[in-house]
């Protein structure tokens, strides 16, 4: 089962007893996974499809719980790459229906006091911070994805309506978040997060706490990771650095040694030479302890780029580069 998979199931499970809350949470469900047919006679029915169990209970759940109205359920095979099951929950009570779309705000008056299906988020169903957290959980269920904190970190809602998918970023940023919305394809608005920090802050707030909780492990490790890398990273280059800058060191002595001998050189500047000839693999601060008297590791270093100079030089002086 995927990551996004058992953080729906979780969701599915949480127990809601505000009625605000439960209206918040299907009037979601209704605009992310929900379908209005309207027929003859003012016939009106909603239709919910999804390919997982738990969130078809869940719709299920939370209309008998607010309307304790009868409601159609079917499940269809998918045959077709092996898909999982399709379920279908069907409200065809006139009453109801009505009664269901008026409450979450998706039937609305307009100034001429007919009604219209309206995509926006309505401020009546959102007037407590419960509600709102309620109305971002029913959004992730009807749809919502997590990818797989281990390869990537991304969260999306994807939405078929511009104008919700609006107010749906409005909504997740007003909990001090993030969220950027794009069009994909022609008729589908995704609102995503991609900031691991954010989205565990999401998972929060929609209750998703064991989500929460594993996502939080796995950023921890990778960053473990990342840090064990970059010290291995750092201290490889500075190995390297050292390594390269001792070899330059040793040859300029043994150019100096070859063309002049040792003793051309300054007086103070003899001593770290033949020692440099004796520790190529000795770092500067080595090297300094091994002076008489000690020196530290800027003077080390000072008396090498003096060598350095005067091999330069000498090699001028030969016409060498």
């Amino acid at each position: 089962m995927s990551f996004s998979s058992k953080t729906k199931n979780d969701l599915s499970r949480i127990d809601v007893q505000n009625r605000c809350c439960l209206i918040a949470e299907l009037a979601a469900l209704i605009r992310m996974s929900g379908t209005i047919q309207i027929g003859g006679l003012e016939r009106i029915n909603i239709k919910f499809t999804t390919e997982n169990a738990a969130i078809a209970r869940r719709i299920f759940t939370l209309l008998k719980k607010i309307y304790n109205v009868h409601t159609e359920v079917m499940v269809r095979r998918n045959r077709q790459l092996k898909k999982n099951n399709n379920y279908l929950i069907i409200v065809n009570h006139r009453y109801n229906t009505r009664r269901i779309l008026e409450d979450t705000g998706v039937l609305a008056k307009d100034n001429n006091n007919l009604y219209k299906i309206s995509y926006k988020i309505p401020k009546s169903i959102l007037k407590d911070r419960c509600c709102k957290r309620a109305y971002i959980r029913g959004a992730f269920l009807g749809g919502g994805s997590i990818s797989d904190p281990e390869k990537t970190y991304h969260l999306e809602f994807v939405t078929h309506s511009e104008e919700h998918g609006i107010g749906l970023s409005k909504l997740i940023n007003s909990f001090g978040l993030n969220s950027k919305l794009i069009q994909r394809k022609e008729e589908s608005f995704v609102i995503y997060l991609k900031e691991g920090e954010q989205i565990v802050d999401l998972l929060n707030i929609i209750g998703a706490h064991s989500a929460l909780l594993k996502l939080e492990d796995i950023r921890i490790l990778k960053e473990v990771r990342n840090n064990i890398n970059r010290i291995v990273n750092c201290e490889t280059a500075n190995l390297s650095k050292t390594i390269n800058a001792a070899i330059r060191q040793t040859n300029n002595i043994e150019y100096i040694d070859q063309l002049k001998g040792l003793d051309y050189l300054p007086e103070n500047l003899v001593e770290i030479a033949r020692l440099r000839l004796e520790h190529r693999e000795a770092s500067l601060k080595e090297l300094g302890q091994m002076l008489n008297p000690p020196v530290g590791k800027s003077g080390v270093n000072h008396r090498l780029r003096k060598i350095e100079k005067i091999a330069e030089r000498l090699k001028k002086e030969k016409g060498e580069s």
